[in-house]
């Protein structure tokens, strides 16, 4: 998709009701269904924020990016995932957090950065976390600076998100599960499951 088509399209897709649950649960793995909304209460889960960032690629094509978290002692060490964390004191709001969040990890300047939407809440039980996403765009290619938290950066093109021939499912194991399959998406080599999974698909939705 050229970047103009998609900021012509900012205005439709800012007044486009939502996918919801039903959008993210295509991709949903089989753990994350057994949370209905009284139980995420009953968890009581700590509150974070996430970006998914759209932008101009050196051919004019609309990319979005994703991040590959550094190798750690913790539940979601080196998976793909985007720029974000949990809320912190001094943010005023969840936007807040996704933007220094991102500042933070890639080094792109919150001010350059004009958000969309907010997305639908994320429930990520292994660690207990809800994350909010919000979708947003710079009208340029950043110069990515990563911090110690995160390993790559993965640019994906829109068109390669829309197109169905990227959906499959993966055995997984992890800390969490064992032999599990997985819905995913499969895109330039990279498996994207879980909650980052769950927010490209109604990001996806909310596209088509």
């Amino acid at each position: 998709m050229n970047f103009k088509d998609f900021t012509d399209k900012i205005d439709e897709i800012k007044s486009t009701k939502l996918g919801g649950l039903e959008a993210q649960f295509i991709m949903a793995p089989k753990l994350r269904l057994k949370f209905d909304k009284e139980k995420i209460v009953a968890s009581n889960p700590r509150k974070a924020a996430v970006l998914a960032l759209f932008y101009p690629n050196d051919k004019n094509q609309t990319n979005l990016l994703l991040t590959q978290r550094a190798s750690y002692k913790g539940t979601h060490s080196a998976q793909i995932s985007f720029p974000g964390g949990k809320i912190e004191e001094n943010d005023i709001n969840l936007e807040a957090t996704a933007l220094r969040e991102t500042w933070e990890e890639v080094g792109v300047r919150s001010s350059s950065v004009e958000i969309i939407r907010e997305l639908t809440d994320v429930y990520i039980p292994p660690s207990n976390f809800l994350a909010t996403p919000f979708i947003g765009y710079v009208t340029k290619r950043p110069k990515f600076i990563l911090n110690h938290e995160v390993a790559n950066t993965i640019e994906i093109l829109i068109t390669d998100l829309l197109n169905d021939k990227h959906l499959t499912t993966v055995n997984l194991s992890t800390s969490y599960m064992k032999n599990i399959d997985v819905p995913c998406f499969k895109i330039n080599n990279h498996i994207i499951w879980g909650a980052t999974g769950m927010m490209l698909s109604e990001i996806k939705e909310l596209l088509k």
